[in-house]
């Protein structure tokens, strides 16, 4: 973590006092538009802070207010595969903890190995399975590298998820997000495999962050737009394009979501 960066960010937010940030997955960006109050910060400006190679990743620190929240918005985090650094988000993520967040929202786009959990659906994620076998925490030398991941994803936080997603009339599916390390998507047979194995989602991301944020005391929530089925249960390719095309229609509804949990997390609060 950057100290230089630290303290730009601490200057250009002022009083605004955030508990909570949101990592945006691909093609997610558009909750951004709807801060409030919004202070930019692109990440070539924040020292440490990784750049995305990836389309439909900005690549910038927003700051400013959601559902009447204050809120941090990382818009572009950068995966695995562009580099083969599982470690790549833990800049952004220490930050995060160093400015006073406690809470940190993490969204993907994922594909469905549920026949039932169709294309712009929204998944809210459960528990994963580190399919890729990588781990941020590699080279870790303290026994802080030993991180607990029986409460990875906040209980409280799930239930607030839910509970947002009810009282907007909804749907919200629930499941298990495995992890492979792309950029290549699966395989018909590997899809196969996570299915037996218990997955109901698959991606390219977050189990890094997850892991980075129980690292530095964060407590977890976090749900899958869905893009697309896994690979062999349509017949057809997949492809990013798909992605970036498919995922504004639940980001929609995940966005939606997201403000109802904060503003009604504050109120609890109160």
């Amino acid at each position: 973590m950057s100290n230089e960066a630290l303290d730009l960010i601490a200057e250009k937010i002022g009083d605004l006092s955030p508990r909570s940030a949101i990592v945006l997955g691909s093609g997610l960006g558009s909750l951004v538009g709807e801060v409030e109050d919004a202070v930019r910060i692109p990440f070539a400006e924040l020292a440490g802070f990784p750049a995305s190679s990836v389309s439909g990743h900005a690549g910038e620190l927003v700051a400013g207010r959601l559902g009447g929240v204050p809120v941090i918005v990382i818009s572009g985090r950068v995966h695995y595969y562009e580099k083969g650094d599982a470690n790549a988000m833990r800049a952004p993520i220490e930050t995060l903890a160093a400015l006073g967040i406690e809470t940190l929202i993490l969204t993907n786009s994922a594909g469905s190995l549920l026949e039932e959990m169709a294309p712009g659906s929204v998944m809210q994620i459960t528990d994963h399975i580190n399919y890729s076998g990588m781990n941020p925490l590699v080279g870790e030398e303290s026994d802080k590298r030993f991180v607990g991941m029986t409460n990875a994803y906040d209980a409280a936080l799930s239930f607030k998820m839910r509970h947002a997603a009810e009282k907007l009339g909804l749907p919200l599916y629930h499941g298990v997000y495995m992890w492979f390390s792309g950029p290549s998507f699966e395989t018909p047979a590997e899809i196969r495999m996570a299915r037996i194995l218990g997955a109901d989602a698959v991606g390219m991301s977050t189990v890094p962050e997850v892991i980075l944020a129980r690292l530095v005391g964060l407590k977890v929530a976090a749900a899958s737009v869905i893009t697309n089925y896994g690979a062999g249960m349509t017949g057809s390719e997949l492809s990013h394009d798909e992605t970036k095309t498919m995922a504004p229609v639940g980001g929609a509804h995940l966005a939606a979501i997201l403000k109802e949990m904060l503003a009604g997390g504050e109120h609890e609060d109160e």
